[in-house]
């Protein structure tokens, strides 16, 4: 008897309750705000804020401004200080560092003991019951799993608290039973050097019996390229025979999709997408058909969406579909009215499943096009298919008006696999983005506002380059894909030149 067949049952009760998220979605919200408002009402934020005298939803707005990271970074610095019941009762001591905001490097996102338990670690235990009800015949616990992790620092020298990526915070208070079935070892998930600890993951899983691996799209293909020029193999399962999931998020899988089923050429081979920021765990891909995402709906996350067009914020079940909205959530981690600068799009209310459509910050809207990550993988995806050619990354930017007042983007791409018509591919991709994208389509009519997109195609290993300079080389980090600035494709193209 597999090892698999005996675990299996210890999730069927989850996936019984999960069947709430099909039909009771604003029940499971109310109790969520709740429960959230209970448990921090006696703190110095809960009692600012009236939490004890909330009826409700209304109530709660109305006493509560949404906030940004400015807004609760003194809390949070006091809290990274030693202080208790500010945002969340008790000691919080766990922060995970995140990219920064428009005055910081960095923000440090609290991390409590409840927030660890019912949001994030019960994000991945629901990811595999949801795995396991989709594949009846898998034998994912007989082997290993190959989880990669960033790295943790002290936090201002004080006992037992520690600042770092949100992968290293999960490693480091995961259940001790649960390292004896992982790869690789604890002190090489959470070395600092990258390129150290990518070569040492490589070595210690190649002689493992992996099963599934999780982990950023963009690093994990770093670690089994790196695997795969050490032991001279051409497809993952020749490595490991009994692959059989990639649970993946962090950044789009478009871009990397078609690498990995080069590399990993096995019919028994699967993909599930998670939405797990440093900020929570929000989402999992429960039908490995439809590449939208479930909403969890009853861990310790209440959400509420601003309209990116323009309108009132609305709870959970004031969203339609094919709108986009910026995230806004409150969690056991004491985030309140937090908007994490994620956006996002539905595609049912019944149940609730969305995509990530990009982020508040993360677009180019420098002539009115109104152009968001979701429009540039789509467009990106399209010109591959029809070239076939293979992106690693890429980032663009506007280049704006001249003394002609003409204009257009600048798009920085690293192709795994060129296309032999760059000229072709551009137009294919400025085709595609007209098509899905009306504003685009309405500024390029007739070259009279924005011209043709220009691309230029970047050296080998550039991106990487760009984030080892800065300090960024591994762990969670992403390369921005859109910016209304010129800072970023500019360094980016200077490194590129020399």
């Amino acid at each position: 008897m597999s090892i698999t067949s005996i675990v299996r049952p210890i999730f069927v009760p989850r996936m019984r309750a999960l069947e709430k998220h099909l039909t009771q979605g604003e029940e499971l919200q109310r109790e969520v705000l709740r429960r959230l408002l209970a448990m921090a009402k006696d703190t110095e934020y809960g009692r600012n804020h009236a939490f004890a005298a909330v009826k409700g939803y209304d109530d709660f707005i109305k006493h509560n401004p949404v906030n940004t990271y400015e807004e609760l970074k003194g809390s949070i610095d006091r809290m990274r200080h030693g202080e208790t019941d500010v945002l969340w009762p008790g000691r919080v001591k766990w922060y995970a560092k995140s990219s920064g905001t428009t005055n910081d490097k960095s923000k440090f996102i609290p991390v409590s003991k409840e927030g660890l338990k019912n949001i994030h670690y019960r994000g991945g235990f629901d990811a595999v019951a949801m795995y396991l009800q989709n594949n009846p015949k898998s034998r994912i616990f007989d082997g290993r799993s190959l989880i990669l992790g960033g790295s943790h620092a002290p936090n201002y020298n004080l006992k037992d608290s520690l600042v770092g990526d949100l992968s290293a915070i999960l490693i480091e208070n995961i259940n001790p039973l649960a390292n004896m079935v992982r790869v690789p070892k604890k002190q090489t998930a959470l070395l600092s050097d990258f390129e150290i600890k990518r070569d040492r993951i490589a070595r210690e899983a190649m002689n493992k019996n992996v099963t599934n691996i999780s982990g950023v799209p963009s690093w994990m293909l770093s670690v089994l390229t790196r695997m795969m020029e050490i032991t001279g193999k051409t497809h993952l399962e020749e490595v490991w025979p009994n692959i059989e999931m990639f649970f993946h998020g962090g950044v789009a899988f478009t871009p990397y999709r078609k690498q990995y089923e080069q590399l990993v050429t096995s019919p028994n081979m699967h993909y599930m997408e998670t939405y797990n920021a440093s900020e929570g765990f929000f989402g999992l891909q429960n039908d490995p058909t439809d590449k939208s995402m479930l909403l969890m709906l009853d861990y310790d996350v209440f959400y509420e969406f601003i309209p990116m067009d323009g309108g009132d914020i609305v709870p959970l079940w004031g969203v339609e579909t094919g709108k986009n909205y910026a995230m806004v959530i409150s969690t056991s981690c004491g985030l309140w009215r937090y908007e994490i600068g994620d956006t996002v799009q539905f595609t049912s209310t019944n149940p609730y499943k969305f995509f990530i459509s990009g982020r508040t910050k993360h677009f180019i809207n420098a002539f009115g096009e109104e152009l968001i990550v979701d429009n540039a993988e789509k467009g990106l995806a399209y010109a591959c298919e029809q070239t076939g050619a293979e992106v690693s990354e890429y980032t663009a930017a506007p280049v704006f008006m001249d003394e002609n007042a003409k204009c257009r983007h600048q798009w920085l791409i690293e192709f795994s696999k060129s296309p032999s018509d760059l000229t072709l591919f551009s137009d294919l991709l400025d085709k595609r983005l007209q098509e899905i994208n009306s504003d685009y389509e309405a500024k390029r009519y007739k070259d009279i506002t924005l011209q043709h997109l220009e691309i230029v195609e970047a050296r080998p290993n550039l991106f990487n380059d760009w984030l080892k300079l800065k300090g960024k080389l591994g762990g969670q980090h992403k390369v921005p894909r859109l910016s209304n600035s010129r800072e970023h494709i500019e360094q980016l193209l200077s490194l590129n030149a020399q």
